[in-house]
């Protein structure tokens, strides 16, 4: 029986794919398997969640300086799990490139003033505010990863 033709057979059309290579040197000073980073990943994103959440709870017995901090430390924790997948000095490049440099910036000052205004000013609304801009900032960064996802975004909202 004659090999099928079609975009079904992947045995055919395995030579002409053009992976890109794993990041492996990003990681050779970890020794991690791939397996490994997915979990380290995973861990990451459940560690940051945890600590954002309990953050948002201690926020409401009063504890605006706890909140801040384990908010903050909480997607910065995410974002570090990320770093597992890609590779951690190719994230920072791509953090910085053109179609996510804003969403960057926004994020990263965000997470200074959101320290600021807990723990110099000591203001909560400001705190609060600041914390739904660093989580705009952060939501949008990730979007750009995800083609024409930040497009339907805009279209869902009626800003396109």
């Amino acid at each position: 029986m004659a090999p099928e033709r079609g975009w079904f057979n992947l045995e055919a059309a395995q030579d002409r794919l053009q992976l890109e290579p794993e990041p492996e040197a990003a990681f050779e000073f970890l020794q991690l398997t791939r397996v490994q980073r997915f979990y380290a990943f995973g861990a990451c994103m459940a560690i940051g969640f945890v600590l954002s959440l309990l953050g948002s709870i201690l926020l409401f017995l009063g504890q605006l300086w706890t909140f801040a901090l384990l908010y903050t430390i909480g997607i910065v924790v995410t974002l570090i799990g990320t770093g597992f997948l890609i590779g951690f000095f190719r994230q920072i490049k791509m953090m910085f490139a053109p179609v996510r440099v804003v969403a960057t910036l926004i994020f990263l000052v965000s997470i200074v003033l959101v320290f600021i205004a807990a723990f110099v000013v000591g203001s909560e609304v400001m705190a609060i505010v600041l914390v739904v801009v660093e989580y705009l900032a952060y939501t949008w960064y990730c979007l750009s990863y995800i083609p024409y996802a930040r497009q339907l975004v805009k279209n869902a909202i009626g800003m396109a």
